[in-house]
């Protein structure tokens, strides 16, 4: 294997690290947010007010994107494995 197609795979790796989750981490900080600026308005102060909406939001985010989520992880793993014989050199 040499350095630059180890690099290749790597920085593809990232990208799709990257591109899974996303969405989900900008769900999770939105939510966030609006349930701080909601709190802050209201001076209500509770825990789990703060972790309900925002497991509820990024389970329905999930199932969502999940078929999303799988064919781009598939794809990437069908690419990984159709480059072993390269590896291999």
């Amino acid at each position: 294997m040499t350095p630059e197609f180890a690099i290749d795979l790597l920085k593809n790796l990232m990208y799709h690290a990257v591109l899974v989750a996303a969405p989900v981490l900008m769900a999770a900080m939105l939510i966030g947010l609006a349930v701080s600026l909601f709190q802050a308005v209201t001076t209500i102060h509770e825990q789990t007010l703060s972790f309900v909406p925002k497991a509820l939001g990024i389970v329905a985010l999930l199932v969502l994107l999940l078929p999303w989520i799988i064919r781009v992880l598939t794809e990437f793993t069908v690419m990984v494995i159709q480059k072993i014989p390269e590896m291999a050199r």
